[in-house]
């Protein structure tokens, strides 16, 4: 696991990757006291140039930029980071189980599995949102689901090599039951990887909001979303502003400072991995 000394003796871009996504979370959590304005407060008029009023302009309602992309942050992450919990839930414990009771409960899973992620993750959201409609339970739902296929088949691959090894037998012999060998034998082995794989799901579920936003299906205005916000002013890059591209970047920026932080810890993991 990644500790403070790893952390010390870490590159550059490791320690820019932790400074970005501790700026994110500050943003986050103290967005109502950070921004000037109200979250769908109209400042101005529309598309206006940074000032001191607005520092970064206004979008296509003269709304407050810096304000929306605070109160973004908010939304975006903690719904994308509530999902990524969600789907790491389903799939890290129905892995473990279809590992370990393997049989008719592994094969039927995994052929779910499959079937789910033979279709294009964008376009099988697309239709079940459809179908039930535009709403946030749905939406959690649906990226939850998708989501949480990956960290299935992660899981079911570790828990297949771990739940192989002696110690998974002496337990049994034990008379240990099937949660406490979850959670005691088979999850503490399987930490590093998950944990990696947390930050990567964590950037797919925020990327896939902003995506399905950007296509007028995600959170829904007048609450602030970067990917929202993108299409609302993709307009004013026909009139040379740059409008749009705070919260592009503002995208960009959050998931390079999360791939940075996961590189580091799979590096930690395996320089403590080659040291036993």
């Amino acid at each position: 696991m990644m500790s403070l000394k790893s952390l010390k003796k870490a590159p550059l871009s490791a320690h820019l990757g932790v400074a970005i996504v501790l700026l994110y979370t500050a943003c986050s959590l103290f967005a109502p006291f950070l921004a000037p304005y109200g979250e769908s407060e109209v400042v101005g008029d529309i598309w206006k140039p940074c000032s001191k009023i607005s520092p970064l302009g206004t979008d296509h309602l003269g709304r407050d930029m810096l304000t929306r992309l605070l109160y973004g942050a908010r939304n975006t992450i903690s719904i994308a980071l509530f999902i990524t919990f969600i789907s790491f839930t389903m799939g890290i414990i129905c892995g473990f189980l279809a590992a370990i009771l393997g049989g008719w409960f592994d094969l039927f899973l995994s052929r779910i599995v499959d079937i789910i992620m033979a279709f294009p993750s964008l376009i099988l959201a697309l239709m079940v949102i459809a179908l039930l409609g535009i709403s946030m339970p749905v939406l959690i739902l649906v990226i939850a689901l998708l989501s949480s296929t990956r960290v299935y088949r992660l899981s079911r691959a570790l828990g297949m090599d771990i739940q192989a090894m002696d110690y998974i037998e002496v337990a049994r012999l034990r008379g240990e039951n099937l949660s406490w060998i979850m959670t005691h034998e088979i999850l503490p082995n399987a930490l590093p990887p998950l944990v990696a794989e947390f930050g990567l799901r964590f950037c797919f579920v925020f990327l896939f909001i902003s995506s399905l936003s950007f296509l007028g299906l995600g959170i829904q205005p007048p609450t602030a979303d970067w990917g929202s916000m993108v299409k609302e002013n993709s307009g004013a890059i026909s009139f040379g502003i740059l409008t749009p591209l705070w919260p592009a970047a503002a995208i960009a920026l959050l998931t390079i400072g999360v791939n940075l932080i996961v590189d580091l810890f799979l590096r930690s993991s395996g320089e403590s991995r080659v040291r036993l």
